[in-house]
């Protein structure tokens, strides 16, 4: 297993690309500041993706 750090450098919210799929009132996700960092040695199996998101 490999360790991962994941430090947010940037948070955005795409208003066009909201209004279009996301669900009304949508908003930027309050859970991720710039600067947080995370640590994963999570083993990610068959290749899939574990990180999530709001």
């Amino acid at each position: 297993m490999k360790k991962v750090k994941i430090t947010i450098l940037k948070t955005t919210l795409n208003e066009e690309l909201a209004r279009e799929y996301g669900a009304v009132g949508i908003k930027a996700c309050p859970m991720m500041k710039v600067g947080d960092v995370f640590m994963s040695d999570y083993d990610m199996g068959d290749g899939g993706h574990v990180f999530r998101t709001c």
